[in-house]
């Protein structure tokens, strides 16, 4: 029974994700395929999950490197079903578990890397989970650095107050963030994984594979934070330093959280088109056609643990 709904959605996917001079484009976003599933990361897929994921799109769509799909499409070239798979920040997964997968199955990729946290360092977020991943059960007292009092017991917990204390953080001026951040990671009695991202040797194997590489500003910042120039570095930097590692241009960015009004603004956008960028992606849901700014380029978060459920979404996707 689900194959054959999985065929009938592949032709009504012909219709809602057309090719050709009408030609609609979906962008999936990952961000880590873990080894095996991780109770303090419930919203991120494991190998087995992200190699059905895989399976689907090569059997049911048409997966292309974001450059050439984005060419097909202002060519009036692009294939109905055209879909492009992103992956953001520059977890050692990435390369360690995903990239078999995605060779196994002859599926192109693009990993936009925050270029500050390659060769040992660890993104705040990380650092937030590994530290309520390592503290003992009990009371977990912030409120002398005003982030409230928290009870940890089971994984549940834990993970609730991850996400609690993210949101709290992410918006803070970035040295208050970071400030606050390592006064967590203080509280832990052994040394949290430092293991987290790629190395520089490791970008150069992703691009070696025959994936492509973007920029992700330096220390994934939220750019509607930072002062012009600050951003302006971000950007630049995170350009240059991969573009001097790898011996190519890089042409493609991906805005940090990347929700427009509220993580990038427009003179963000102007910026990252001055810089050189052909195109970048946001974390805006939709589909993608000629008339889509390509400075400013949705893309479809999956997350539904059923085949069938996930074609369907992602087919509405095309369509929203």
């Amino acid at each position: 029974m689900a194959a054959i709904q999985l065929t009938l959605l592949k032709y009504l996917g012909s219709w809602l994700a057309t090719g050709g001079r009408r030609g609609r484009l979906s962008i999936l976003i990952y961000h880590r395929v873990l080894s095996e599933p991780d109770p303090m990361r419930p919203g991120e897929v494991d190998a087995a999950t992200f190699s059905w994921h895989i399976q689907l799109l090569a059997r049911y769509f048409r997966v292309l490197p974001l450059t050439l799909a984005l060419r097909l499409l202002r060519e009036s070239n692009l294939p109905a079903r055209a879909v492009c798979v992103t992956f953001d920040d520059g977890y050692a997964d990435n390369l360690e578990v995903a990239l078999p997968i995605l060779q196994t199955l002859g599926v192109p990729a693009t990993f936009f890397i925050a270029t500050g946290y390659l060769d040992g360092g660890r993104m705040w977020n990380d650092t937030v989970i590994e530290a309520l991943r390592c503290l003992p059960a009990g009371i977990l007292d912030l409120s002398e650095q005003g982030l409230g009092s928290y009870r940890l017991d089971g994984w549940q917990e834990r993970n609730d107050v991850a996400i609690r204390l993210i949101q709290l953080l992410k918006y803070l001026p970035f040295q208050q963030r970071e400030e606050r951040v390592r006064y967590l990671a203080s509280l832990v009695a052994t040394p949290l994984p430092d293991k987290l991202m790629l190395t520089a040797q490791q970008v150069r194997e992703l691009q070696a594979a025959g994936m492509e590489i973007g920029a992700h500003t330096v220390n994934h910042p939220i750019l509607a934070r930072l002062d012009h120039p600050t951003a302006r570095w971000e950007i630049a930097t995170s350009k240059q330093y991969l573009e001097e590692l790898l011996g190519q241009k890089v042409n493609l960015f991906a805005y940090p959280n990347g929700k427009l009004g509220q993580d990038y603004l427009p003179e963000h956008r102007e910026m990252v088109q001055d810089l050189g960028f052909v195109a970048a992606v946001s974390t805006n849901w939709g589909g993608i056609t000629l008339q889509t700014d390509p400075w400013q380029l949705p893309r479809f978060t999956p997350w539904d643990a059923q085949p069938t459920r996930f074609m369907a979404r992602l087919l509405w996707n095309y369509r929203h």
